[in-house]
Parts: C-alpha cells; structure tokens; sequence
C-alpha cells in the first residue's frame, strides 16, 4: 500500500485559517459587551435611558408619569431608596427627581448604579441631564447621601406610534459594589 504524499503547504493555510477564525471569535466575543452597551445606549433597546445635555425647547400638554423603583446589592451594605414614589411631568419638561443611600456597614464603600426603563419602548424617550448613576460613589460607615437626577421625556414620544400610548414609565436603579481597580504598577 503506498502512502500518499503530504501537502504541507495546504496544511498551513488550513492550520492558519483556522487560528485567524478562533482568533476573530476571541476578539468578537471581547467586543460584544462593550458594543452592545453602545448599541443601547444610542438607540435606547432594552429600556437603556438617554443622555442629553439640554431639553427640548418645547414643553407638550401631554404628561406621564414616572415611578422610581430603587435597590441595591446586599454585599454593598447599603439601604437605597427613591425620595418620593412619583412625579407627573409633561413631555419636554425637565424634573429633578432624588433617591437617598445609607451605607450601614462598618468600612467605606464604593458603589455604581446601573439604570432601566419600563416599559422599554420608553427608553430611547427618557432623557438624563443630570444623574448620580455617571459616577461611582463612595460612603463612608454610616453615611447618608442624597442623590439627584435631573430628566426629561421626549416629547417625540408621541410620535412614536410604539410609544405614543405609554402613561407610566418607570426608572429603576440598582446599585452594586463597584470593581476594584488594580493600581498601575510604579516605575523603579
């Protein structure tokens, strides 16, 4: 029986091929996260608020109202609550809503709140000025902090046939402890 020769160059390519794919889904499954973060934060998917810098000159008549729904991660040691249950505001018009922190452990801790909006069709409506939820904040043992966030609802709601009919949004936090971030190692 006789052997039949090996083409080592066809070996290569199909080895290389090969690496570049499992490479690419590495590098794809790495990108995913922050891409689909980005990917809610413009389009407002999955209830993902917006971020503003101004409100819209117009204020309609229409109003909704907006709940605030508060919680926070046990292993934070933190009480986490909304200052009022509910604000009526009309389309277009800036609200300042507050939500209050105690951190009840005995050692300083840093926490970051991730954010949503129901019912979903409302978040690429839902507009933030102003919110504690860019930065990450720190109390110390027993420590009370009132946190603001300063929003507003897209009076383009209405034009939105999927949105248009919604009478209730509700913003929801949810703190958890934030990363530790390793400390960049000091030149000798």
């Amino acid at each position: 029986m006789q052997k039949s020769p090996i083409d080592h160059g066809k070996n290569l390519r199909t080895a290389v091929a090969v690496g570049a794919v499992a490479c690419a889904m590495v590098g794809l499954s790495y990108a995913s996260v922050p891409l689909y973060a980005l990917f809610c934060k413009v389009t407002g998917f999955g209830g993902t608020p917006q971020t503003a810098s101004a409100a819209p000159a117009a204020v309609s008549s229409k109003a909704v109202a907006v709940r605030f729904d508060a919680n926070a991660s046990s292993a934070l040691g933190w009480r986490f609550h909304a200052s009022q249950q509910q604000l009526t505001v009309r389309l277009g018009e800036v609200a300042l809503a507050t939500y209050e922190a105690v951190n009840d452990s005995s050692s300083s801790v840093t926490g970051t709140a991730v954010f949503n909006v129901t019912p979903v069709a409302a978040g690429a409506y839902f507009n933030k000025l102003e919110c504690f939820c860019f930065t990450e904040q720190t109390l110390k043992p027993g420590e009370h902090a009132v946190m603001p966030v300063q929003f507003f609802v897209d009076p383009a709601i209405l034009d939105d046939p999927d949105a248009a009919k919604i009478s209730e949004i509700t913003l929801s936090y949810t703190f958890y402890p934030a990363q530790q971030k390793t400390a960049a190692a000091k030149p000798n």
